[in-house]
């Protein structure tokens, strides 16, 4: 407990999911909490559970004013920003399962992607820089996905915006460094994570029994990863511990990146 003692977290897409995990778990450390999303009555229902030292923002982090007005009441506020959480994202299902090949995407639907996923993370580490030349210290986490290191064949506008992310993630970095500035920018990369985001993919009954077995039987590990593993990542990131990592890639995929499965065989009778 303390890890993150009065540190000012601004944190996007925090009304459910990765991103409230990540309030949750910096609030516990000892963070100043701005949560932020466009689903305001599940956010504000998250800041009020939280109580002293927690807040919530509306922010749609597609629009760049948006962005102008809460950093703007950040530092009103708090005179500071010192981790930005760059975590609101689409897959692209989520209000209907429109084709996401490379074949049949609609241009509609990959620029909304992008405009969320890369877009969006594009003006938090370009406001989020401006907040934090204040101190000349921070730390700016982005949330990428395995999907941005490797091919998503039904799912391109993903894998494209969060490889983009990727990349971009070690840019900042270099930037914030080449300024002289003790700014780390970082990416997690999370694979089959159980949030609300699957639901629209998992479906419901059988069929999404069998879906859950499908999308791990490649895992290593043999399961799917937990919210609470992934903020656990980003309290390491947020707080004074990681000060000299940055534009560094964080995978937490229960070993698929490693290159090859290696779940333990049944053991013979």
């Amino acid at each position: 407990m303390g890890r993150m003692n009065d540190k000012v977290a601004l944190i996007t897409g925090a009304a459910r999911g990765i991103g409230e995990g990540i309030a949750r778990a910096f609030h516990r450390e000892g963070a100043r909490v701005i949560s932020s999303d466009i689903k305001d009555d599940l956010g504000q229902a998250v800041a009020r559970q939280l109580g002293e030292r927690a807040s919530y923002v509306h922010l749609d982090v597609r629009i760049e004013a948006e962005w102008e007005r809460v950093i703007g009441d950040v530092l009103a506020t708090h005179a500071r920003l010192d981790v930005l959480v760059n975590n609101a994202g689409i897959i692209g299902f989520e209000e209907a399962f429109a084709p996401h090949d490379p074949e049949h995407v609609s241009i509609e639907n990959w620029r909304a992607v992008h405009a969320t996923n890369l877009e969006g993370v594009l003006l938090g580490c370009k406001y989020g820089i401006r907040a934090m030349r204040r101190t000349g210290v921070g730390s700016i986490i982005n949330m990428g996905s395995r999907s941005g290191v490797v091919g998503i064949p039904a799912a391109c506008s993903y894998a494209s915006s969060k490889g983009a992310v990727r990349n971009h993630t070690k840019s900042v970095a270099l930037y914030c460094a080449e300024q002289g500035l003790r700014i780390r920018c970082n990416v997690i990369q999370p694979a089959a994570i159980l949030t609300p985001m699957w639901e629209p993919v998992l479906g419901q009954g059988a069929e999404r029994e069998a879906r859950m077995k499908e999308f791990t039987k490649e895992t290593p590990l043999g399961r799917w990863g937990t919210i609470d593993e992934v903020a656990a990542l980003a309290v390491y990131l947020g707080s004074d511990e990681s000060t000299y990592t940055t534009g560094t890639e964080f995978n937490i995929d229960g070993g698929i990146l490693a290159g090859s499965a290696a779940r333990p065989r049944p053991a013979e009778s």
